[in-house]
């Protein structure tokens, strides 16, 4: 099992660095885009965030363009409309592909331990969420239309 915790991110301001700041957090990984109909998730996500950070969760939030081009923005846009639009103020990331041949090393490692549907890997759209235990194992992975506030009972029991 990847260590996922040393798998490369970039953040949103272009900087590179590893998730292993959040070593022994519980995760909760979702990829995003701010013009879906589950955009509004943002809310919910930034919620939870708040509602648990203090006992350990962090938030993170992977822009992706792969799901009917609905995130065509620049990092610092994206950045600028979650903040502007949906006071986020957990860590938005650089985008990335979460399919195919460019997919972004982190989002293979998720797709791979928490299949989704049928056992199939692939990232269905926008909003699929990822559950990772302090230890960085992948509890569980949640559909798009799966809202945060849904997720709450299986984080409260990681924290």
């Amino acid at each position: 099992m990847a260590d996922i915790f040393n798998i490369p991110v970039r953040t949103s301001e272009g900087k590179k660095m590893t998730l292993g700041e959040f070593e022994g957090k519980v995760l909760l990984v979702v990829n995003t885009a701010s013009q879906c109909g589950f955009t509004p998730q943002y809310q919910g996500l930034e919620d939870l965030y708040r509602r648990y950070k203090d006992r350990g969760l962090m938030v993170l939030g992977f822009p992706c363009n792969q799901f009917g081009h609905q995130e065509p923005g620049s990092d610092s846009e994206i950045q600028e409309f979650c903040t502007l639009n949906f006071g986020v103020s957990f860590p938005i990331y650089a985008k990335v592909d979460v399919n195919g041949s460019d997919a972004h090393p982190l989002f293979s490692h998720l797709k791979q331990e928490a299949p989704g549907i049928f056992g199939t890997e692939r990232i269905k759209w926008n909003f699929t969420k990822f559950l990772v235990g302090r230890d960085g194992a992948v509890v569980k992975r949640y559909a798009p239309k799966d809202k945060p506030e849904a997720l709450a009972a299986d984080i409260e029991a990681l924290l």
